[in-house]
């Protein structure tokens, strides 16, 4: 059997590790343009603020690959010929494949703004787009950073901790309204004003102002012109579906697959960005962004791929992140439009002041200490913890397993219930129960 795998993200290497299990002789070969291969894209903000080494982003040494062997080839598919199950690449020319999988993931939207083509508009995209960003930041004084979600944060952070003074453009009237509520936002909002970052509402870029193809500054749609020598974008991502798309396979915004991976054409799967799952409590193909999922999904697809009839489950989705330097917990039905309408909101105290043997993580020692919670008819819908995490994974367990919450729903509903005692006290009744 030849495998081939288009990506050298955390998708494909997943799927190629399973493949390995079931077939120990298969011909596995990687191709991908990145000539950076497998490293860590979480940990590109971490890179970028200064807290870790580039050479901590790579969890992968070249002895891992020959563990595997896997054939690296660094490369550009140009196009795919399902029939023949061959793909051209763009030096080697048409190499054929048993089975073959798409893990070409996603790319930074770019906005279509006059001056988005100027040196000094950055993005945190990969990792040369970061090391480009870090040259450019060692000679710029101010940056704009334009973005509603994670990334935008992080190339905020990132900016102002490589000594620049940074404008933060929001859209609307405060940060990350899909998700955060009114308080979430302001407690972030506040940290970053704390951090000297300028925070302006209501506000979109015009224009990028250039001078002999260098960023100067931006206009705003308001007529005001704010000075800079960087413009960090981070305005949502696009997945790679042009391949498929050329190639016949029915796509959406992603590439659909069904439960097993596979695309529409037999014999090739997708997984990660890329990759649209059927989910079947949404009844619908959904967009997983997250890398646990995209591990998972290539995982799935690499024991498909090798024979291992194994469907992927779609687990609930959760993002553990630092939101202004607070660690916080986004999970379950948080900030998705599926959310039940219905559902009620608590906030309370996430500081339950013990240790859980299975704590994500302590903060303890944060002055912010915040829980939200959706709460359904028997079951806790999503929820959002800020601060200490000993809760986190309790809570992640309780909302994945769709617990029955109907014995505590009553207290956690009461006006300044007490979040965090009720749920660590549930959880010593459930736990053992659930095997956790």
């Amino acid at each position: 059997m030849q495998y081939v795998l288009v990506g050298t993200g955390v998708a494909a290497v997943a799927a190629a590790e399973a493949i390995r299990r079931m077939d120990p002789k298969g011909r596995i070969l990687m191709v991908g343009m990145e000539k950076d291969g497998y490293y860590s894209r979480p940990g590109l903000a971490y890179y970028l603020t200064g807290e870790i080494p580039e050479r901590m982003l790579y969890p992968f040494r070249p002895e891992d690959f020959r563990r595997l062997d896997i054939t690296l080839i660094h490369d550009r598919v140009e196009g795919i010929d399902p029939a023949a199950r061959r793909v051209r690449l763009a030096r080697r020319g048409w190499v054929p494949y048993d089975r073959l999988l798409l893990a070409t993931g996603a790319r930074a939207a770019r906005p279509d703004l006059p001056g988005i083509d100027l040196e000094g508009v950055v993005y945190l995209d990969n990792l040369e787009h970061t090391r480009h960003l870090l040259r450019l930041a060692r000679r710029a004084k101010e940056a704009v950073v334009v973005g509603g979600g994670i990334t935008a944060l992080e190339l905020a952070e990132g900016l102002h901790a490589r000594g620049l003074k940074v404008h933060y453009l929001m859209r609307g009237d405060r940060y990350w309204r899909r998700v955060l509520d009114e308080v979430e936002s302001r407690v972030v909002e506040a940290r970053l004003e704390e951090m000297g970052i300028r925070l302006h509402h209501h506000t979109e870029i015009a224009e990028i102002l250039g001078k002999k193809g260098k960023v100067v500054g931006v206009r705003t749609k308001d007529g005001r012109v704010l000075r800079c020598q960087m413009v960090g974008v981070a305005v949502g991502i696009r997945p790679r579906i042009e391949l498929a798309q050329e190639a016949g396979l029915e796509t959406d915004r992603g590439i659909l697959v069904n439960e097993y991976m596979e695309t529409s054409t037999p014999g090739i799967y997708a997984a990660g960005d890329v990759a649209q799952v059927w989910d079947p409590k949404a009844g619908k193909h959904v967009l997983d962004s997250l890398w646990p999922m995209a591990r998972r999904q290539g995982e799935a697809a690499g024991y498909n791929m090798a024979g291992q009839r194994r469907p992927y489950q779609r687990t609930t989705p959760l993002n553990v992140t630092r939101l202004a330097h607070i660690t916080t917990a986004i999970m379950g039905l948080v900030g998705q439009r599926a959310a039940d309408p219905d559902a009620g909101m608590v906030r309370g105290d996430s500081e339950v002041w013990r240790e859980l043997p299975d704590a994500i993580l302590a903060q303890k020692s944060e002055e912010v200490n915040y829980i939200r919670l959706m709460v359904g008819e028997r079951t806790i819908l999503g929820a959002v913890v800020m601060g200490d995490q000993s809760l986190s994974r309790p809570l992640y367990t309780l909302i994945d397993r769709q617990v029955d919450i109907t014995p505590i729903k009553a207290r956690l509903l009461a006006p300044d219930a007490p979040l965090g005692e009720i749920l660590a006290d549930f959880w010593a009744q459930v736990s053992r129960e659930l095997g956790e």
